[in-house]
């Protein structure tokens, strides 16, 4: 067996009084690979807990789909090049999304910097045959809910949720995590990294006379506690949150992000988006296109994203 402690970002620890530790037969039993994987996901908890499970599911689908391509005897350190090309094949074969070979393809890079192998997989999804992602743009998307949809939920914390990702165009699990004796300041929310995609802390700002009443019914509500029951953890609660959801009838929440950002641009602007039916930015002045270019900075960073492209996912082009 491959001493385990020879691996960066794998750690074993010794053996404790009352404390199980795997047997090498156990270990055995387990692919190695596997097993590794498994270590290096438990001793390195970076991004969200919706991100970090997501990113063990994954590295556990390719471990065993590399063991099905042949290679018997990996580790988490012999990471090869040949090893993404036989993946990123397999992924095309069985026709899967442009997206989700992406988000593949940066788990991978994820593993290869924890075992300080990064070039073995290519800074370009070009290089494996990905183009860029052609968004479907000047379609809003946009979803709202009204007082009497919200009125069919009847879990409060989940209607607080739901009301906060229209006002402030959070994620789901941001909302359900929220706690306000952290998260509101003067004039800004403060989101923690746990909270957030990709583990990116971010600042969204109060800027309206609403948003502060809906913060300080929050607050009230939840007595220095957070947006999950006391009892329940956050898996517990965003199942909670899927079925009160559900039996109300509401579908496609992702698009009250869509619709903050454009209420924004239109605030950063005085025009609306394309999305909107604004102008497209060939019609724009030299004076909308410097507020423009501004304000998609702004609501990208707003939103969590760190590049002011993926704006025209929500905005238009």
């Amino acid at each position: 067996m491959t001493d385990l402690r020879a691996l960066p970002g794998l750690r074993v620890p010794p053996a404790a009084k009352g404390h199980t530790k795997l047997t090498e037969h156990d270990q055995c039993t387990m692919r190695t690979l596997n097993y590794q994987l498994k270590q290096l996901c438990t001793n390195n908890r970076d991004g969200s807990y919706a991100t970090q499970a997501m990113r063990s599911r994954m590295l556990s689908l390719m471990a065993n789909q590399l063991h099905e391509l042949g290679y018997r005897q990996m580790q988490a350190k012999s990471l090869k090049p040949k090893h993404i090309v036989a993946l990123t094949q397999l992924w095309e074969q069985q026709e899967l999304s442009i997206g989700t070979r992406k988000n593949r393809l940066a788990t991978l890079r994820w593993w290869a910097a924890k075992v300080n192998k990064q070039n073995v997989v290519a800074r370009d999804n070009d290089q494996y045959g990905l183009a860029r992602r052609q968004y479907v743009t000047n379609a809003s998307r946009v979803t709202s809910v009204s007082n009497e949809q919200l009125d069919n939920i009847n879990d409060t914390y989940t209607r607080l949720s739901i009301r906060l990702q229209q006002a402030f165009g959070l994620r789901r699990e941001e909302a359900i995590k929220f706690q306000p004796s952290y998260a509101i300041k003067d004039d800004h929310l403060q989101l923690k990294s746990s909270w957030c995609k990709g583990g990116r802390a971010r600042v969204v700002p109060i800027t309206n006379s609403e948003q502060r009443d809906l913060l300080n019914e929050v607050q009230a509500f939840a007595k220095g506690g957070s947006l999950i029951p006391p009892e329940l953890k956050y898996v517990q609660q965003l199942r909670r949150y899927e079925g009160q959801t559900r039996r109300a009838g509401l579908r496609k929440l992702h698009g009250l992000r869509h619709g903050y950002a454009q209420r924004r641009f239109q605030v950063l602007t005085g025009f609306a988006c394309p999305a909107q039916g604004g102008p497209i930015s060939q019609d724009l002045t030299s004076d909308q296109r410097a507020l423009n270019e501004k304000a998609r900075a702004v609501i990208s960073a707003e939103l969590g994203h760190t590049r002011e492209n993926i704006t025209a996912v929500y905005l238009g082009r």
